[in-house]
């Protein structure tokens, strides 16, 4: 059966489904593959194009209790490959290949299952996880299959069941200024990049600090702005994201550090992108025990599950391959750890065969 798996992934793997640029379409080689492998063993295939690189791929078979959902898209690859990305290598002991951990391994092991077992079953293939608005998910939820108990959400969780992480929010704050000379006593006070800075620090210092740094991450991914070392900035931009634990609402976190801005400054405040976290749920923790998954303490990363969650579906995550190796050059996930998955997914995919 790993034979099987691996040959979905070396198709999978050459399907370049790089996001962005956000180009994927209702055409594209890793949808038609997965369309034409599910048709063969008795799912019922249907694909929307919602524009935008997002595409759902949406099978069914008979009346499912359960609902996989994985995504085909993959990050951009880095520089630093060995070799070429979408040719998919086995040796020692791994399959590597760009986004063979994240997240296609678990898809390609998902259509090996499909094809050795006749259960009813769910699957979700989504192509915009990795370019950030999880369209394809929100669309689904806005009809999903009304018989789906459970949700499996694929992510590279070394084996296990992730029942609770963090939510994540990202925003953007304009700092505006007047322009000048820096030779001005007034300068201080009229540079957006220093109001920029002050802010910035003020929210390092804050959660960095030795009380809030095991409960929040906290991260400034650009400061720009100005344009000489002799001249006042009239405007500079902060982008920043922020992961609240499970137990904190991403809308409080972001009320603290608006309530940091200095109040002398002018400042556009730009939400971005806004998520929940994934709450551990007792009926996803008793979904994962009746597969045999151990499960994991809580994660720090994101994932759509908590989108799954919040529309008050018990969900879970779990995928082959782990963490550390997602996003990297030479990607890769160990056959022992797709084995696993093979087998748990084809349990899965067993449990409501008539």
């Amino acid at each position: 059966m790993l034979d099987r798996a691996l040959t979905h992934l070396k198709a999978l793997v050459a399907a370049d489904s790089r996001n962005p640029p956000r180009a994927i379409t209702a055409s594209h080689a890793a949808i038609l593959h997965s369309s034409e492998a599910l048709e063969s063993c008795g799912f019922d295939v249907r694909i929307d194009d919602l524009g935008d690189g997002s595409v759902n791929l949406l099978a069914v078979r008979g009346w499912p209790k359960h609902l996989v959902n994985c995504h085909l898209d993959t990050v951009p690859d880095d520089p630093g490959w060995s070799a070429d990305p979408w040719t998919l290598r086995v040796e020692n002991n791994r399959a590597i290949g760009l986004g063979a951990c994240d997240i296609k391994g678990a898809a390609a092991c998902q259509l090996a299952a499909a094809e050795s077992t006749q259960g009813a079953m769910a699957i979700l293939f989504s192509t915009d996880e990795e370019a950030g608005p999880s369209r394809c998910v929100r669309a689904y939820l806005t009809d999903p299959i009304k018989s789906v108990e459970c949700v499996v959400v694929s992510e590279p969780t070394g084996g296990k069941a992730v029942t609770e992480h963090r939510g994540l929010a990202t925003c953007e704050i304009e700092f505006k200024g007047s322009s000048g000379h820096s030779s001005s006593r007034d300068g201080r006070n009229d540079s957006a990049l220093h109001h920029a800075v002050q802010w910035s620090s003020k929210a390092l210092e804050h959660f960095h600090s030795e009380a809030a740094h095991d409960d929040h991450r906290f991260n400034i991914g650009v400061i720009r702005g100005g344009s000489k070392s002799n001249m006042i900035a009239s405007s500079a931009i902060v982008n920043f994201g922020v992961r609240p634990p499970a137990s904190v609402l991403n809308a409080d976190c972001l009320a603290q550090l608006r309530n940091m801005i200095p109040s002398s400054a002018r400042a556009d405040w730009r939400p971005r992108f806004d998520a929940p976290a994934l709450p551990h749920h007792e009926a996803s923790a008793a979904c994962a025990r009746e597969l045999g998954i151990e499960t994991s303490p809580p994660v720090d990363y994101w994932t759509e599950a908590a989108l799954f969650a919040e529309a008050n579906l018990p969900t879970f995550v779990f995928g082959p391959g782990h963490i550390e190796q997602a996003h990297t050059a030479d990607e890769f996930v160990s056959l022992d750890q797709l084995s696993f998955a093979l087998d748990k997914y084809r349990e899965l995919f067993s449990l409501n065969a008539s």
